[in-house]
């Protein structure tokens, strides 16, 4: 009998065993409940509490950056903005200094031709040939002048202009004659651009 009952017993509790791994899967009121027996709910909560300030915290992170994201945006559109008119500025000065010594270049030019002869019939500010712009010509009774005026003129203005040069002389029959105009223009240029057959005015 005592065998019967022991067997009986543990195949009770098999089945307890059972109900109560059933009842953890499907019931989560009564996994709560075992989890408070357990101590467990206290953990529970904390992990829960811990998961949502993680979230709060990934969402705060989120605004941040997103704020500071904007701030860059705005400080690049200003950069660029400034830059555009610094473009504008510079572009602008470029253009009345070439117009100024473009004025005494000519002036020069009259002065000197009429000591020598040499009658002036035209002037063009910026006369284009061939996709290409030349800032000053100037037409005489013997020649024409071709004249890039130039802040600090580099080799590579030199070469442009002999291109010019070379552009102008398929439209006049008169000989075309380059002359490069700077401010400040360096020994090694002025020297190379002699070589090329480019006259060199400083202003």
């Amino acid at each position: 009998m005592l065998q019967g009952s022991g067997a009986e017993h543990m195949a009770g509790d098999a089945e307890l065993k059972q109900r109560v791994l059933e009842l953890l899967k499907s019931d989560e009121e009564f996994r709560l409940a075992v989890a408070g027996l357990l101590g467990l709910d206290t953990v529970i909560n904390e992990l829960k509490k811990l998961r949502e300030d993680f979230q709060a915290f990934v969402k705060l992170e989120e605004k941040r950056w997103e704020e500071a994201f904007k701030r860059f945006e705005s400080i690049e559109r200003k950069l660029e903005e400034h830059d555009k008119r610094l473009d504008r500025i510079i572009f602008k000065i470029r253009t009345l200094l070439k117009v100024m010594v473009a004025k005494f270049v000519y002036e020069d030019f009259v002065s000197n031709a009429m000591r020598t002869g040499e009658a002036v019939i035209s002037r063009r500010r910026n006369f284009k040939v061939d996709g290409h712009v030349i800032d000053l010509v100037i037409e005489t009774t013997r020649a024409v002048y071709i004249i890039d005026i130039e802040s600090v003129p580099r080799r590579r203005h030199v070469d442009k202009l002999l291109t010019k040069a070379i552009l102008a002389q398929k439209i006049f029959a008169k000989p075309v004659k380059p002359i490069l105009v700077g401010v400040r223009v360096g020994s090694a240029v002025e020297e190379y651009a002699r070589s090329k057959g480019v006259e060199i005015l400083k202003y």
